[in-house]
């Protein structure tokens, strides 16, 4: 029998899985057969695309909006989620947010949003997932985008950092975070770990200064930016039966970067 991942009459939700990345996770779980619950903050097409995937691959999809860093919000979520879809069997807690400022410049409320939304909100949403599953006794898999940004400075030129260390400090946070979460549920059957891409082209990427795009691929190895949809094996992969030995670690999908 080939080697295959078929999570068909299964519930995973994305938190954020309507665009970039997100979105690359979303597509490839309905693709394996997933029906997809997808949460969103404010986008206004998030229902949209997220009916397009429905369409495509014959899957159920639904968009779901809420604040991830609300912890009655995210509690109601995925209570309802569990019921309208489920019941849910699994977890990507991508949802994230980005604030490009000098250290000097950074204020106390760029660092709440930044880290509610990609600390607590990760953190919240995990906690959701993992009550229901404690409940019933389900060995659910939780996968959390980390990004490279957990071990590296991202730069912007020769010596030239990308000032954002609220971000990427809130990225090594999550890492931890997965640690943490994959040892005290361990003893559940409920496994967590973390993904870390590199650079990627996403609507954000694709806006930025050319030379800054050219330094940036020049540091990878295979010299050139990650399309999402390279992002989405390894999340699909802990997400399975396959990785059922996998639990605490963080895997990074970054074309060879860290190699350096």
């Amino acid at each position: 029998m080939p080697f295959t991942i078929d999570f068909s009459g299964s519930c995973i939700v994305v938190t954020g899985g309507n665009r970039g990345i997100g979105l690359a996770f979303t597509r490839a779980l309905a693709e394996a057969g997933a029906n997809v619950a997808v949460i969103y903050r404010s986008s206004k097409d998030a229902p949209e695309v997220t009916a397009r995937v429905a369409k495509e691959y014959g899957v159920k999809t639904k968009a779901y909006q809420c604040d991830v860093s609300d912890t009655k919000q995210v509690k109601e979520i995925f209570r309802q989620i569990d019921k309208e879809m489920g019941p849910i069997s699994g977890l990507i807690a991508n949802a994230g947010v980005s604030i490009v400022k000098t250290a000097v410049e950074l204020t106390h409320e760029d660092f709440q949003k930044i880290y509610d939304i990609n600390v607590y909100g990760v953190f919240n949403t995990a906690r959701a997932a993992a009550k229901l599953w404690i409940e019933r006794k389900h060995k659910g898999s939780i996968v959390i985008n980390a990004l490279m940004s957990s071990r590296i400075i991202n730069g912007v030129g020769p010596g030239q950092p990308l000032t954002q260390v609220f971000y990427n400090s809130s990225k090594a946070a999550v890492s931890n975070l997965a640690k943490g979460l994959a040892a005290e549920w361990a003893p559940h059957g409920i496994r967590v770990n973390s993904l870390s891409p590199g650079y990627v082209n996403t609507d954000q990427t694709a806006g930025m200064d050319k030379r800054i795009r050219d330094f940036q691929a020049k540091q990878v190895p295979l010299g050139r930016f990650a399309e999402p949809h390279e992002m989405a094996g390894q999340a699909i992969l802990l997400l399975s039966d396959h990785a059922t030995y996998m639990t605490g670690a963080e895997y990074f999908v970054d074309g060879g970067q860290l190699v350096w």
